[in-house]
């Protein structure tokens, strides 16, 4: 499958939904809290911190959340998305993305779509795995760095929507995908300008679709 080449030995871990939050946890609780209010539809209630919540474990677990979310996605067009077709990371003819970790890859490089997605899920689920940064245990607090870290998470997550959007559109509309990607990054978008988690110029190769989704909302409001 699509899946496994691109993951090649990570596939199985990475497609699983990643770090199944375990029941009984308070973050298990407020992910079922955001479930129920995604269903009824009003994204920016759905967005909202629940009174009495922690800023730091609702990141943490809508942050899990768009993870899986862009994983599914993504997983849906990989054999569209090849070293031969999308031999760069772009997002449409301005914007164009270089991988960098800070730890391993120091130096930005250039590389295709599929091997920047691949670093960047990987390097995520990491993050994600680590129970310092992502701590899972009840009482375990998260670290000074946690907002910071998730910016960076949930900035370089939206690069794989810009991607989708801009390379692979048409593809997801001839699968049917439409209506869930656009639910998908509205609810992602929501989110983001909720906890001011995502400065406005790295969301400008989607900025006008951005203005269409929330003038669309807020004229429903």
């Amino acid at each position: 499958m699509a899946m496994d080449f691109l993951f090649g030995s990570r596939s199985s871990k990475t497609f699983k939904p990643k770090k199944n939050i375990p029941e009984g946890t308070h973050q298990y609780d407020l992910m079922k809290h955001a479930a129920a209010t995604l269903g009824s539809g009003n994204l920016r209630n759905a967005v909202a911190l629940p009174d009495g919540e922690d800023l730091n474990e609702w990141v943490a677990v809508n942050t899990v959340d768009f993870f899986n979310q862009i994983n599914m996605l993504y997983g849906t067009i990989t054999e569209f998305c090849t070293e031969e077709s999308c031999g760069i990371m772009s997002a449409g003819p301005k914007y164009e993305y270089h991988w960098a970790d800070g730890l391993t890859v120091k130096k930005p490089i250039k590389c295709s779509a599929p091997k920047y997605i691949d670093y960047l899920m990987t390097w995520v689920q990491d993050q994600l795995d680590d129970e310092t940064l992502f701590p899972s245990k009840i009482g375990v607090p998260f670290p000074k760095n946690f907002l910071s870290s998730a910016k960076t998470i949930l900035k370089r997550l939206f690069r794989v929507y810009a991607h989708i959007y801009h390379q692979h559109f048409s593809e997801v509309v001839t699968l049917g995908e439409e209506a869930h990607l656009n639910t998908s990054f509205k609810h992602f978008i929501f989110f983001v300008q909720e906890f001011n988690l995502i400065e406005r110029r790295e969301l400008a190769p989607l900025q006008e679709l951005i203005d269409k989704l929330t003038a669309k909302d807020e004229r429903q409001i």
